[in-house]
């Protein structure tokens, strides 16, 4: 009964009584945590997927697929006339919507004939490998709604990213590296929104690598101490710090994470530089990859140390290529970054597949949205969220596919259309995670990935 009580002789309240039984709970919660989730433990699919992993190659800013992979003849022949058809109520800029005609080539490629443009020579030759969606549409045409809507699924509201999402699903497959890494994220347009856990808990959230200051180096890996008894022991005190305040508290998911964090920061030490060494990779690898010379090196090695951090058991890979916002400028700015990402991405997808990796692992290529097939100025076009191509290859995806198609002009979506929520879907649906039923309870209401919308594209499964 003095449980329940004051020293005064009143009685407790239940928020009181937790706080002072807390010790007992949070310390069992705590051991519990550390022993299974400071590695983020690796959990069973619900369902028989075929993917174990993701690498996401984000395309930020919107690259043109009217100009890489969805060639329209009707662009030649009405180039400079007024857009048939009707124009979206909303658009980025105002245009006077006249068309402009490619200023490339675009073939066809392999037995799937997938058109590839000229651009692309290294993509081109492993069409066979890939899933040309040339039908995707998203709800928002400004930059930051767009991005957050491809990697959270919603324009509006603060959600986890499905890089998060699938941490939590399923965890990493090291208990020394995290679930989720992104790789040289952008700062702008929804920021760490891109990347973020939002309201699940926050040793979900995506472990950034590269920026101003960092390099392509885990921020807190480059100088570790030199003496890890004496790192190990500082970090016992400091767990012991945190399991007090934690017992104070209650519960608390924030204060958790914190100290899960910590202990995966110190195994982390002794497995990222090997991981991000690449010194032990053959030359005719790095040249694959292109990582050997610019234009290419760069984005090359982050490719390359996505290989690496996806074969080593982390369970999402995002890396980011930018800036592919070409309101002017269309042929300078798109020949230059389609040099720096073309190689690097064949290269990566080559890889994959010679290790035996590319089964089992799914690649996601794509930009926030696509551009218009209007023209913006003489020489760039606008954002287009209505209708562009996305491809992905390997992880259970039916290669050397084009599935869907745009207008006879390339600005909407009208054969088979698919939304972010139908790509979310499919992608969970790949790891072996039902959709629909992959939820988590926030604020009173059950939360999902694909929110309240989403099906399968089965037809574009093997």
């Amino acid at each position: 009964m003095s449980l329940c009580r004051h020293r005064t002789g009143l009685p407790l309240s239940r928020r009181e009584m937790l706080q002072r039984s807390g010790t007992g709970f949070g310390a069992l919660a705590l051991q519990a945590m550390l022993a299974r989730e400071a590695g983020g433990e690796a959990k069973a699919p619900s369902l028989p997927g075929t993917a174990k992993r993701v690498i996401f190659l984000f395309m930020h800013g919107g690259p043109s697929t009217v100009d890489l992979f969805d060639p329209k003849p009707l662009l030649v022949r009405d180039n400079g006339k007024p857009f048939p058809l009707k124009v979206p109520r909303i658009t980025s800029h105002k245009s006077k919507n006249l068309l402009l005609k490619s200023p490339w080539s675009c073939a066809q490629h392999g037995e799937s004939g997938a058109q590839v443009s000229e651009l692309l020579p290294h993509i081109a030759s492993i069409t066979d490998d890939l899933c040309f969606v040339r039908s995707m549409y998203g709800s928002n045409s400004r930059h930051g709604g767009a991005l957050l809507e491809l990697h959270t699924g919603s324009d509006t509201f603060t959600r986890p990213s499905m890089g998060s999402w699938i941490n939590y699903g399923l965890g990493s497959e090291n208990d020394n590296l995290p679930g989720f890494i992104t790789i040289n994220p952008s700062g702008s347009h929804g920021g760490a929104g891109a990347w973020s856990s939002a309201f699940l808990p926050a040793k979900y959230s995506g472990t950034r690598i590269g920026g101003k200051s960092s390099g392509m180096k885990v921020p807190f890996i480059d100088n570790p101490l030199q003496d890890r008894g004496k790192q190990r022991k500082e970090l016992d005190l400091l767990a012991s710090f945190n399991r007090d305040h934690l017992a104070q508290r209650g519960v608390d998911s924030e204060l958790e994470s914190r100290i899960a964090s910590y202990e995966l920061a110190f195994k982390m030490q002794m497995e990222v530089p090997g991981v991000q060494d690449f010194s032990s990779e053959p030359d005719h690898i790095k040249k694959l990859y292109g990582a050997d010379v610019d234009p290419t090196k760069s984005f090359g090695e982050q490719c390359l140390m996505a290989r690496r951090f996806s074969e080593a058991g982390v369970r999402f890979v995002q890396l980011s290529h930018r800036y592919w916002d070409s309101h002017g400028n269309l042929k300078k700015e798109h020949e230059k970054l389609s040099k720096e990402m073309d190689k690097p991405v064949a290269g990566l997808i080559s890889d994959l597949k010679q290790r035996g990796l590319l089964d089992e692992t799914l690649v996601l290529w794509g930009g926030e949205f696509g551009r218009t097939p209007t023209a913006q100025g003489n020489d760039g076009r606008d954002h287009n969220p209505h209708g562009f191509t996305m491809f992905m290859a390997g992880g259970g995806i039916k290669p050397g596919t084009v599935y869907g198609s745009t207008d006879d002009y390339g600005y909407y979506a009208e054969d088979k259309p698919v939304h972010f929520h139908d790509l979310h879907a499919t992608i969970l649906h790949l790891m072996g995670i039902d959709h629909e039923e992959f939820t988590y309870r926030y604020a009173g209401r059950d939360f999902r990935l694909t929110d309240v919308e989403g099906k399968v594209v089965h037809e574009i499964l093997l």
